[in-house]
Protein backbone atom coordinates (compact mmCIF):
# COMPACT_ATOMS: atom_id res chain seq x y z
CA UNK A 1 0.00 0.00 0.00
CA UNK A 2 1.37 3.52 -0.62
CA UNK A 3 1.97 5.92 2.10
CA UNK A 4 -0.36 8.67 2.08
CA UNK A 5 2.48 11.30 1.71
CA UNK A 6 2.93 9.64 -1.89
CA UNK A 7 -0.51 10.91 -3.22
CA UNK A 8 0.19 14.01 -2.94
CA UNK A 9 -0.52 16.53 -5.93
CA UNK A 10 1.93 18.59 -7.72
CA UNK A 11 1.76 21.57 -9.14
CA UNK A 12 1.46 20.09 -12.79
CA UNK A 13 -0.88 17.18 -11.53
CA UNK A 14 -3.74 19.12 -13.05
CA UNK A 15 -1.93 20.63 -16.30
CA UNK A 16 -4.27 23.78 -15.90
CA UNK A 17 -0.65 26.00 -14.47
CA UNK A 18 -3.61 27.18 -12.26
CA UNK A 19 -1.09 27.12 -8.91
CA UNK A 20 2.46 27.40 -10.90
CA UNK A 21 2.63 31.16 -9.82
CA UNK A 22 5.91 31.25 -6.79
CA UNK A 23 4.66 31.58 -3.60
CA UNK A 24 1.23 30.94 -3.87
CA UNK A 25 1.95 27.31 -5.42
CA UNK A 26 4.26 26.89 -2.39
CA UNK A 27 1.55 27.73 0.05
CA UNK A 28 -1.02 25.42 -1.53
CA UNK A 29 1.90 22.36 -1.81
CA UNK A 30 2.75 23.01 1.80
CA UNK A 31 -1.29 22.75 2.88
CA UNK A 32 -1.70 19.32 1.01
CA UNK A 33 1.57 18.29 2.46
CA UNK A 34 0.34 19.14 5.86
CA UNK A 35 -3.17 17.62 5.38
CA UNK A 36 -1.83 14.59 4.14
CA UNK A 37 0.12 14.49 7.57
CA UNK A 38 -2.65 15.54 9.56
CA UNK A 39 -5.52 13.81 7.94
CA UNK A 40 -4.24 11.35 5.37
CA UNK A 41 -4.94 8.24 7.14
CA UNK A 42 -7.93 8.95 8.77
CA UNK A 43 -9.45 9.87 5.35
CA UNK A 44 -8.29 7.11 3.84
CA UNK A 45 -9.58 4.27 6.00
CA UNK A 46 -13.15 6.23 6.11
CA UNK A 47 -12.95 6.15 2.02
CA UNK A 48 -11.65 2.14 2.66
CA UNK A 49 -14.96 1.40 4.83
CA UNK A 50 -17.00 3.40 2.55
CA UNK A 51 -16.26 1.43 -0.61
CA UNK A 52 -16.33 -2.15 1.07
CA UNK A 53 -12.80 -2.20 1.71
CA UNK A 54 -11.34 -1.61 -1.64
CA UNK A 55 -8.67 0.21 -0.89
CA UNK A 56 -6.77 0.86 -4.44
CA UNK A 57 -10.34 2.84 -5.09
CA UNK A 58 -9.81 4.59 -1.96
CA UNK A 59 -6.11 5.56 -2.43
CA UNK A 60 -7.82 6.95 -6.03
CA UNK A 61 -10.61 9.01 -3.68
CA UNK A 62 -8.04 10.30 -1.52
CA UNK A 63 -6.24 11.38 -4.26
CA UNK A 64 -9.19 13.45 -6.01
CA UNK A 65 -10.15 14.80 -2.67
CA UNK A 66 -7.06 16.20 -1.96
CA UNK A 67 -6.89 17.47 -5.71
CA UNK A 68 -9.66 19.11 -5.19
CA UNK A 69 -8.59 20.35 -1.73
CA UNK A 70 -5.35 21.76 -3.53
CA UNK A 71 -7.59 23.54 -6.26
CA UNK A 72 -9.87 25.40 -3.11
CA UNK A 73 -7.24 25.54 -1.22
CA UNK A 74 -7.44 29.53 -0.61
CA UNK A 75 -11.20 29.07 -0.54
CA UNK A 76 -10.53 26.83 2.67
CA UNK A 77 -8.04 29.51 3.90
CA UNK A 78 -4.93 27.57 3.54
CA UNK A 79 -5.97 25.75 7.30
CA UNK A 80 -5.22 22.38 7.77
CA UNK A 81 -7.61 21.70 10.92
CA UNK A 82 -10.72 23.55 9.52
CA UNK A 83 -10.41 21.62 6.06
CA UNK A 84 -10.49 18.43 7.91
CA UNK A 85 -14.49 18.43 7.51
CA UNK A 86 -14.76 19.82 4.35
CA UNK A 87 -12.34 16.69 2.75
CA UNK A 88 -14.30 13.98 4.85
CA UNK A 89 -17.50 15.30 2.96
CA UNK A 90 -15.37 15.57 -0.29
CA UNK A 91 -14.31 12.11 0.40
CA UNK A 92 -18.06 10.96 1.28
CA UNK A 93 -19.01 12.37 -1.72
CA UNK A 94 -16.49 10.78 -4.03
CA UNK A 95 -17.19 7.26 -2.67
CA UNK A 96 -21.24 7.96 -3.16
CA UNK A 97 -20.53 8.59 -6.81
CA UNK A 98 -18.26 5.75 -6.97
CA UNK A 99 -21.42 3.35 -6.05
CA UNK A 100 -23.88 5.40 -8.33
CA UNK A 101 -21.87 5.12 -11.20
CA UNK A 102 -21.09 1.07 -10.87
CA UNK A 103 -25.25 1.07 -10.39
CA UNK A 104 -25.51 2.33 -13.69
CA UNK A 105 -22.43 0.73 -15.48
CA UNK A 106 -22.13 -3.05 -14.95
CA UNK A 107 -18.18 -4.66 -14.17
CA UNK A 108 -15.48 -4.21 -17.25
CA UNK A 109 -14.58 -8.10 -15.79
CA UNK A 110 -17.00 -10.98 -15.28
CA UNK A 111 -16.93 -12.19 -11.51
CA UNK A 112 -14.63 -14.76 -10.97
CA UNK A 113 -17.46 -16.79 -9.26
CA UNK A 114 -19.75 -16.42 -12.24
CA UNK A 115 -16.93 -18.14 -14.53
CA UNK A 116 -17.46 -21.44 -13.19
CA UNK A 117 -21.45 -21.84 -13.32
CA UNK A 118 -22.95 -24.65 -15.46
CA UNK A 119 -26.10 -23.17 -17.31
CA UNK A 120 -29.08 -25.60 -17.19
CA UNK A 121 -29.63 -27.03 -20.94
CA UNK A 122 -30.96 -30.17 -20.24
CA UNK A 123 -28.52 -32.27 -22.44
CA UNK A 124 -27.46 -34.12 -18.74
CA UNK A 125 -31.30 -35.18 -18.96
CA UNK A 126 -31.86 -36.06 -22.04
CA UNK A 127 -28.39 -38.22 -22.04
CA UNK A 128 -29.75 -39.76 -18.98
CA UNK A 129 -32.68 -40.81 -20.52
CA UNK A 130 -31.67 -42.28 -23.49
CA UNK A 131 -29.36 -44.62 -21.21
CA UNK A 132 -32.70 -45.13 -19.49
CA UNK A 133 -34.62 -46.48 -22.30
CA UNK A 134 -31.31 -48.58 -23.82
CA UNK A 135 -31.40 -50.29 -19.81
CA UNK A 136 -34.68 -51.04 -20.01
CA UNK A 137 -34.30 -52.73 -23.72
CA UNK A 138 -32.36 -55.58 -22.02
CA UNK A 139 -34.71 -56.04 -18.98
CA UNK A 140 -37.50 -59.29 -18.90
CA UNK A 141 -40.66 -58.17 -20.39
CA UNK A 142 -42.08 -58.34 -17.10
CA UNK A 143 -40.16 -55.83 -15.65
CA UNK A 144 -40.29 -53.85 -18.20
CA UNK A 145 -43.75 -53.30 -18.16
CA UNK A 146 -44.23 -52.96 -14.56
CA UNK A 147 -41.84 -49.96 -14.66
CA UNK A 148 -43.24 -48.51 -17.37
CA UNK A 149 -46.71 -48.80 -15.78
CA UNK A 150 -45.59 -47.20 -12.16
CA UNK A 151 -42.90 -45.01 -13.41
CA UNK A 152 -43.87 -43.45 -17.20
CA UNK A 153 -47.49 -43.70 -16.34
CA UNK A 154 -47.88 -43.24 -12.89
CA UNK A 155 -50.09 -45.70 -12.25
CA UNK A 156 -50.44 -46.98 -8.86
CA UNK A 157 -50.10 -50.18 -7.69
CA UNK A 158 -54.05 -51.34 -7.97
CA UNK A 159 -54.36 -50.35 -11.17
CA UNK A 160 -51.06 -51.88 -12.55
CA UNK A 161 -52.18 -54.97 -10.61
CA UNK A 162 -55.66 -54.11 -12.98
CA UNK A 163 -53.86 -53.62 -15.76
CA UNK A 164 -51.91 -56.89 -15.46
CA UNK A 165 -54.28 -58.96 -13.81
CA UNK A 166 -52.39 -60.12 -11.06
CA UNK A 167 -52.53 -59.50 -7.23
CA UNK A 168 -50.80 -56.26 -6.20
CA UNK A 169 -48.50 -57.96 -4.27
CA UNK A 170 -46.98 -59.11 -7.31
CA UNK A 171 -46.81 -56.13 -9.06
CA UNK A 172 -44.91 -54.62 -5.79
CA UNK A 173 -42.60 -57.91 -6.26
CA UNK A 174 -42.02 -57.22 -9.66
CA UNK A 175 -41.45 -53.58 -9.25
CA UNK A 176 -38.77 -53.69 -6.50
CA UNK A 177 -36.49 -56.82 -8.38
CA UNK A 178 -37.38 -54.87 -12.20
CA UNK A 179 -35.90 -51.58 -10.61
CA UNK A 180 -32.76 -53.99 -9.48
CA UNK A 181 -31.61 -55.30 -12.53
CA UNK A 182 -32.55 -51.81 -13.54
CA UNK A 183 -29.74 -50.42 -11.31
CA UNK A 184 -27.91 -52.98 -12.00
CA UNK A 185 -27.85 -52.58 -15.64
CA UNK A 186 -26.86 -48.66 -15.41
CA UNK A 187 -24.14 -49.80 -13.24
CA UNK A 188 -22.75 -52.18 -15.77
CA UNK A 189 -22.71 -49.39 -17.90
CA UNK A 190 -21.18 -46.65 -15.80
CA UNK A 191 -23.94 -44.69 -15.46
CA UNK A 192 -24.90 -45.19 -11.53
CA UNK A 193 -22.52 -45.85 -8.95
Amino acid sequence: MRRTTDLVPTASATGTGERTDGAAADECAEFIQLLYAEHGTPLLRYAARLLGGDWHRAEDVLQEAALRAWKHAEELGLKVEEARPWMFTVVRNLAIDHHRARRIRPPETPSVELRDLSVEDGTDRVLMSQAVLEALAELTDQHREVIQLMYYLECSVAQAAEYLGVPPGTVKSRSYYALRALRKVLEERGIVR
